[in-house]
This record gives structure tokens, C-alpha cells and sequence, in this order.
């Protein structure tokens, strides 16, 4: 069975959509630092990545059939798979260290780092300006870490190793986002993520030992996750990428209120600093990219 798109029609659809699963991308990883207090990290993140796979399946398959697994470039799509899944468990390890906000404000460095990477590996070219915005949102992580400070550790730089991790993930999908559908994208996400963390549980601990209590806690993970995902898609095919990227930094919104909710942490004056000099130069580099699509347009 042929897998069209559907056609971009409705922005402001496309921003509640897009708002929705920010707020659930939010909650996940609120749950997910809790969980980590009483559960080993391969253990929360193979629940999430097996329930993921497993609703993945049930809503996509009746529609799709076999052809739900068909790529263009299964081993990109392998890649881009391990890429996120290993941002998963960096992200989740630095639970452990960090509060949710934190950690959020410094995985947005990513779009920083896609752009510089779309330079390298997918031959586009960037503003002058562009690299000034770059430059000032790395500025902003630095106020966040303070490498004298409280923050700069293991737990920081897992984080950024999971930036790093996440936007090769990111520039993996624009490239394969040309020949696969979004739901094919969507299935190799959460196979290879099962399947990887599948092989890693054995040394820690199968699942089967946790209390019902524990294993509804957990594969409530998968269930938010699919969900959030399924929001995203829905809402990139009602508004453009233009539209909707300013509207991501809302997730540090959530974060810092879902940490506080649920941990009462609060950034510091300097880490709210650096939150806004990261979502500012990411918004001032999303504005130029716009800015450089249309100039081409019209040339």
C-alpha cells in the first residue's frame, strides 16, 4: 500500500499540536528522573522503547501492513535508531545529577549543532550571522555548566553527549525524511531502541522481576512517548518546520514547571540566563534559515 503525506493546511492546528507534545516530551522526562531513584537506567528506557515499539505497531500496521518496514535506507535508519536511543539513556543517566530543566536547556544546544552539522553533511550553506548565533547559544551553556560551578560534571557533559548524539539523529532524519515515511521513521525508532536495549537488559536486571506497580510506571514511558511522537508527526503535517520550531523552546516552560511541581527545583539567575541566551540564538538561527530559504526562493 502506497504512504502519502498529508498536506500542511492548518498552522494554528499544527501549533497546539506541536504544543501538546512538548508538554509530554516534558512529563516523560519528569517521570523518567523519578523512576531512576529506585530503577537501573537499561531497565526505564527498554519499557519505554517496547511499549513505544509495541502501540507503534498497533496504530500503523492496520494501515500499512509490511510496507511500514520498507526504507529506502534501512542501515541510515539503523543509525539514526541507535542515535536516539543512546540520547535516551544519556539524557535519563544525567537525571541522576542534574534537574529536569537543566538537562532540557542544554539538549536544546542541538539545533546549534544541526546546523553546523547540515554544513559538513548535507552540503548547506550558512549566514555569517548564523555562526554569531551559534557562537552566542554556546555562550548561554556556559552560564548553565559553569565549568567552576555546582552543575559542570559527569551529569553536564552526558547531557551534551547527548546533544551531540541527538543531532546526528536530527540531520539523519532530514536526510531520510526525503525517501522514508514519517511512520516508517517512527517504527525504526522504537524497533532499534527495544532491540538495542533488548541486548544491553540481561546485565542489569530483566523486567520480569519488577512489580506491576513498577512495570505500569515504567511502560507508562513507552505510552507518552509514542504519544508525544504521534503529536509531532500530526502537527509537521498540518504547519511547516518554519512555523513551528520558534514554538519548540516552550518544552523549557514545561520542564521548569514540572520540576518544580514534582522535585521543587528552580534554576538560578544564571541558569535562567542561559536558558534564554540558548532558546534566543536558537530562534535568531531558525529566523535566519527562513530568512536564507526565502532569498533563495526568489532567486
Amino acid at each position: 500500500m502506497a504512504m502519502t503525506q498529508a498536506p500542511r493546511s492548518s498552522p494554528l492546528r499544527g501549533i497546539l499540536l506541536m504544543m501538546g507534545a512538548l508538554a509530554l516530551f516534558a512529563l516523560l522526562d519528569t517521570l523518567s528522573k523519578g523512576l531512576t531513584a529506585s530503577h537501573p537506567v537499561p531497565v526505564i528506557v527498554w519499557g519505554r522503547y517496547a511499549v513505544h515499539f509495541l502501540i507503534t505497531l498497533l496504530v500503523f500496521m492496520p494501515r500499512h501492513g509490511l510496507g511500514l518496514f520498507r526504507s529506502h535506507r534501512p542501515g541510515l535508519q539503523v543509525l539514526r535508531g541507535l542515535m536516539l536511543v543512546m540520547t535516551t539513556a544519556l539524557v535519563v543517566l544525567s537525571f541522576r545529577q542534574l534537574p529536569v530543566a537543566e538537562v532540557t536547556a542544554l539538549i536544546f544546544v542541538t539545533p546549534l549543532l544541526v546546523t553546523v552539522l547540515a554544513v559538513k553533511f548535507l552540503g548547506e550553506r550558512m549566514l555569517p550571522l548564523q555562526w554569531l548565533a551559534i557562537g552566542v547559544g554556546f555562550c548561554g551553556v556556559l552560564l548553565i555548566v559553569r565549568p567552576s560551578g555546582a552543575l559542570m560534571g559527569s551529569g553536564a557533559l552526558l547531557v551534551l553527549a547527548a546533544a551531540g548524539c541527538y543531532s546526528v539523529y536530527q540531520v539523519l532524519t532530514r536526510k531520510l525524511s526525503a525517501g522514508d515515511h514519517s511512520a516508517t521513521q517512527l517504527l525504526y525508532t522504537a524497533l532499534v531502541g527495544t532491540v538495542a536495549m533488548s541486548i544491553v537488559l540481561p546485565w542489569y536486571g530483566l523486567p520480569v522481576s519488577l512489580g506491576l506497580l513498577d512495570a505500569l510506571q515504567i511502560g507508562s514511558l513507552g505510552l507518552i512517548a509514542a504519544v508525544s511522537h504521534l503529536l509531532l508527526i500530526m502537527a509537521f503535517r498540518a504547519a511547516p518546520a518554519t512555523t513551528l520550531s520558534p514554538f519548540s523552546y516552550a518544552q523549557l516552560a514545561w520542564a521548569t514547571l514540572f520540576g518544580w511541581i514534582a522535585f521543587g527545583d528552580l534554576p538560578d539567575g544564571a541558569s535562567s540566563a542561559g536558558m534564554g541566551i540558548i532558546a534566543a540564538s536558537g530562534l535568531g538561527v531558525a529566523y535566519l534559515e527562513r530568512r536564507k530559504r526565502e532569498e533563495s526562493v526568489r532567486e
